[in-house]
């Protein structure tokens, strides 16, 4: 199973595909120099197939080296950054409490 992750700006998200079929995406809104994590759809073929995953660490990552503030509305992500605190310094000092982070 190879998963695949791409930014699709027309749509505002992130999009998974696994083995060429969509398997889910992360929506998002831009705003200057900040990247809001909406909310992410993992189709239900895939779940618990590390496709949430993967999008996550994308955007993330994507939200890194644009050297985007991240603001990680979708529960989903939120729990993510939780487990993955290598990624909280993306999200600005003066939000984190307002998400547990």
């Amino acid at each position: 199973m190879e998963i695949a992750v791409a930014d699709n700006p027309e749509r505002d998200r992130y999009e998974a595909r696994v083995d060429g079929e969509p398997a889910g995406y992360v929506a998002y809104r831009r705003r200057g120099e900040r990247i809001a994590l909406n909310h992410t759809e993992v189709d239900d073929a895939y779940e618990g197939k590390g496709v949430g995953s993967a999008l996550a660490a994308y955007a993330l990552d994507d939200a890194r080296a644009r050297g985007l503030a991240v603001i990680p509305y979708c529960p989903f992500i939120n729990e993510w950054l939780k487990r993955h605190p290598s990624y909280t310094d993306l999200v600005p000092a003066d939000e984190r409490e307002r998400f547990g982070l």
